[in-house]
């Protein structure tokens, strides 16, 4: 079972996430590398969860820029499956 994530670390998240939006266009893996105790499945699902209501907000490209985020970090994690490059 996942561990619960406290509040404090929610707001470490969230302050990395808004780092990540406001960074210069190619800056994100300095960003990341700055703060690697934050790269974790929390920090990953954090991500989910503010893209989400970023779409719901009426901010698609924002949205879409933390899934893309969530998604590299979850395969360097190992936590999102590669698809085989061949289709047999």
């Amino acid at each position: 079972m996942a561990e619960a994530i406290t509040e404090a670390r929610q707001a470490q998240y969230i302050e990395l996430i808004q780092e990540l939006m406001i960074c210069p266009n190619g800056q994100e893996p300095e960003v990341l590398d700055a703060q690697p105790d934050l790269i974790d499945a929390g920090f990953i699902q954090t991500l989910v969860q503010v893209s989400s209501m970023m779409a719901h907000e009426n901010n698609p490209d924002g949205a879409r820029f933390l899934i893309y985020i969530a998604r590299e970090l979850a395969k360097q994690l190992g936590l999102y499956p590669e698809k085989p490059n061949d289709d047999q």
